[in-house]
């Protein structure tokens, strides 16, 4: 069970059984329990339809005469703690009546001296009693007391800790984020375990009523971008937020553009290293991606596992994606601009041999590649939605068909199926699916203005694009550093990943309250102590 009373959370909408979302009406929540134990029953029926799920176990507290019920949702209650800790532990205690007992103090009485599970909680209005229950906690009700006691037993069936499936790396941690947002929060605690990991909660969705975290480290993230993440959460207007997609596009700062300015993971490891970093991770139960904030672009080519290998790997690898990126981007928009319009760029032989290819062809080069990168997504997509035992094995044995098929029919030419191949598998290279996908949409914009002005609409695209990305902001910190603007102290670990024992500065325009991430070598005391903050 996850503590979310936290110091500090707040509610920033609330559950509704009719009208606007989010609205206050007078008969949602507001209302104090009654005295009565049988009208309460009566009532969390009728709010919850007379669901079967709904568990409701009367009893009488012995020594007392006092009728009492537990209410519980089935299946997201872990009924284990129920009957061995609430149930088990209120029946068999000793509860001695005293003169003073009213069934107020009995209430407080059970909970002080039976309830042996490790959280409750009182609840005293009808909008805290049912999102308790339907939260996985479990209620007790005393007759002749206006208060409820809420008990910590969320559980039920749940997925365990297993390795992540979209960002796999050879060597590192293997555990990934699950479903369940205590799970996940724990697996960041194991790794950072600083009384300066700070955890602030609220929920989030007038109907789903979502449980919702952010996560940062005192001292290191910068506190205006950590209220900034506060304040547009906080502003979120809406019925559900069933994964934390819907968390990114609210607080994004540009939604028309397609590059994505927030970094999504389900690796612990990697959250714990940014949140070192001074940035500021949001969990969203429900889901394993956890966001980041803010974001910069050449993040999304960083892996987890370049601080695992020695620095000249991690270096050689990180420009081998930066090189496959620019192949997926570029590499179908120039074939079609030196077919189409620049013969004397491309070698004289190379030429040739191109255009017996293309000999019997009967489609311009621009439309030759949309017809084989439209297919060529459409496999990939038909491979990811298809049952994995046979997802894989119909992508590839498709591309293979398809192409060889088509160069036959003489459809396309065989130097364009190369072109398409390599591309695709470029694009593979990029370890941030969301970014991928961006550039697949990107790939077909540039494709299109290098069948209209060849090198030029090519160029024209690229200026227009990299204009665009040094414009972009996360969270108020420029999308494009550290080269837009240009910080020499933070290359050491962009394009470049020097080793690890020099990299004793954290991100400059991230973090600016401590900058130090370790003593470097003849350091002075100031910077011991944090460094500038400037």
């Amino acid at each position: 069970m996850f503590p979310w009373n936290l110091k500090g959370s707040r509610r920033r909408t609330q559950p509704h059984t009719g009208g606007k979302p989010g609205s206050d009406s007078p008969k949602e929540g507001k209302q104090p329990l009654s005295l009565r134990l049988d009208e309460n029953l009566s009532r969390i029926r009728e709010e919850l339809g007379n669901s079967p799920d709904i568990t409701i176990r009367s009893f009488k507290v012995d020594g007392f005469d006092v009728q009492a019920a537990a209410v519980y949702t089935d299946g997201i209650t872990d009924k284990t703690m129920v009957s061995n800790f609430i149930l088990h532990s209120i029946m068999s205690s000793s509860l001695h009546k005293r003169a003073d007992s009213g069934h107020s103090s009995l209430s407080r009485h059970i909970r002080d001296n039976a309830l042996a599970v490790g959280e409750v909680s009182t609840a005293r209005d009808w909008q805290e009693l049912i999102l308790a229950v339907l939260s996985g906690d479990t209620v007790l009700l005393v007759d002749g007391s206006a208060e409820a006691m809420v008990c910590g037993t969320r559980g039920g069936e749940m997925r365990s800790v297993t390795e992540p499936s979209s960002q796999v790396v050879i060597r590192g941690p293997k555990d990934g984020f699950t479903e369940s947002i205590a799970t996940n929060v724990a697996l960041v605690r194991r790794r950072i375990r600083s009384p300066h990991l700070l955890l602030e909660s609220m929920k989030l969705g007038a109907v789903t009523q979502t449980d919702v975290a952010i996560m940062y480290i005192r001292g290191l993230a910068n506190d205006k971008i950590v209220e900034e993440v506060r304040r547009r959460l906080h502003a979120i207007e809406t019925d559900a937020i069933l994964e934390s997609g819907y968390i990114e596009q609210f607080i994004e700062d540009d939604t028309s553009t397609l590059f994505p300015t927030l970094y999504n993971t389900e690796r612990p490891d990697s959250i714990a290293g940014n949140l070192l970093e001074g940035r500021i991770a949001v969990f969203v139960d429900g889901t394993p991606f956890v966001l980041i904030a803010p974001t910069t672009f050449f993040m999304f080519f960083q892996s987890a596992e370049d601080y695992y290998q020695r620095f000249e790997i991690a270096t050689a690898i990180r420009i081998l994606r930066h090189a496959a990126f620019l192949i997926s981007l570029f590499v179908p928009s120039i074939y079609i601009a030196a077919i189409t319009f620049h013969h004397e760029m491309v070698p004289t032989l190379l030429l040739i041999s191109l255009a017996a290819q293309r000999e019997g062809v009967p489609f311009p080069a621009f439309i030759e590649a949309m017809i084989m990168e439209v297919t060529f997504e459409i496999l990939r997509e038909a491979g990811i939605r298809m049952p994995r035992a046979i997802g894989q094995a119909v992508s590839i044995v498709g591309a293979l068909v398809l192409g060889q098929a088509a160069v036959e029919a003489g459809i396309i030419s065989s130097a364009m199926v190369i072109v398409v191949a390599l591309t695709g598998i470029s694009s593979f290279s990029t370890p941030a699916y969301n970014l991928s996908l961006s550039i697949r949409l990107i790939r077909f914009l540039m494709m299109a203005c290098a069948g209209l002005l060849g090198f030029y609409g090519i160029m024209i695209l690229s200026i227009i694009l990299l204009a665009h990305m040094c414009a972009l902001r996360s969270f108020g910190i420029p999308y494009m550093t550290p080269f837009g603007p240009f910080i020499m102290q933070d290359q050491k670990d962009s394009l470049l990943r020097i080793p690890l024992g020099s990299l004793f500065s954290r991100p400059r325009l991230v973090n600016q309250k401590n900058t130090i991430r370790m003593e470097p070598t003849g350091s002075s005391d100031d910077a011991m102590n944090g460094g500038d903050s400037s």
